[in-house]
């Protein structure tokens, strides 16, 4: 696997290293010991799926808040998706900071997202699915969003939001304390 640091303090892109040979290519997704070597999260609690039928579809930008925050590993499996944190940990460098990267069927990047990140994603083809593991359960009660238009975040996503739920619609805006339910 190959790791590349992002903008966001402990982001990481995560790369399949191909091994080709005559049937095809091997490689591996995930790996508990190459994530403790990059200093990562290697626990792994859930595997979701989601998938969209609609390009342009938003979902997010969601977190969890303590003792149930969680990294996540996000890929996308069929079609393609602009795949977005932001950095909501005050005591970061990159503190309201955020990186956005294609992730696709294609490509078969991943995205990690500390623990203290939001997380959301936008569709960039129609039949859309992606697939994140998480390294906590979801915990409804700890279970946060703000608004994926935040000006405090400034983010640019690539097409207009054609498809969207009320619940990520509706988040409040970001402030410097931490939404409230």
């Amino acid at each position: 696997m190959i790791f590349t640091e992002t903008a966001i303090k402990g982001g990481y892109l995560v790369d399949i290293a191909r091994h080709e040979d005559h049937r095809g290519f091997f490689a591996r997704a995930w790996c508990r010991r190459e994530f403790e070597a990059h200093g990562l999260n290697p626990d792994l609690a859930q595997i979701n799926v989601g998938h969209s039928h609609k390009k342009g579809t938003l979902r997010g930008l969601h977190f969890q808040t303590a003792p149930h925050q969680e990294a996540k590993l996000a890929r996308c499996t069929m079609g393609a998706i602009y795949d977005v944190m932001v950095d909501l940990r005050p005591d970061s460098p990159t503190y309201l900071q955020w990186f956005g990267v294609e992730l696709s069927a294609q490509n078969r990047r991943m995205l990690y997202v500390p623990e203290g990140c939001a997380h959301g994603y936008q569709t960039l083809a129609d039949g859309t699915e992606m697939l994140y593991q998480t390294s906590d359960f979801y915990a409804p009660a700890h279970a946060l969003g703000v608004q994926y238009d935040d000006p405090a975040f400034a983010i640019v996503w690539p097409l207009d939001v054609t498809v969207i739920s009320d619940a990520d619609k509706n988040w409040p805006s970001y402030t410097l304390e931490r939404p409230k339910r």
